[in-house]
């Protein structure tokens, strides 16, 4: 696997956005990727120390699709919660102004 390919994209929700104020960053990263990857690609894609790492799988959900109404699952995914020491923060979850 290479380290390009392993973090996907941010997560930019409520919760995430909570959880940056704790030091803590959300990414969605490739399902075959483990810890020791993804801590290597967030340290040299972002330049930062990463001290723990949780990974979790979002379970797929169910929707109803079409004029007739059928049923379709999403793929699950996974999540990783990323926490950085306290001097340290990651720019693509950072908010603009104070509110």
């Amino acid at each position: 696997m290479d380290i390009n390919d392993v973090i996907i994209a941010p997560i930019i929700s409520e919760k995430s956005m909570k959880d940056v104020s704790l030091h803590k960053f959300t990414f969605k990263v490739a399902g075959k990727a483990n810890k020791r990857f993804i801590k290597k690609a967030i340290q040299d894609k972002f330049n930062v120390d990463v001290l723990d790492i949780s990974t979790n799988i979002v379970k797929g959900k169910k929707m109803r699709v079409g004029l007739r109404r059928t049923e379709v699952e999403k793929s699950p995914w996974k999540k990783a919660i990323v926490t950085l020491p306290q001097e340290q923060k990651i720019a693509l979850f950072d908010v603009g102004g104070k509110s």
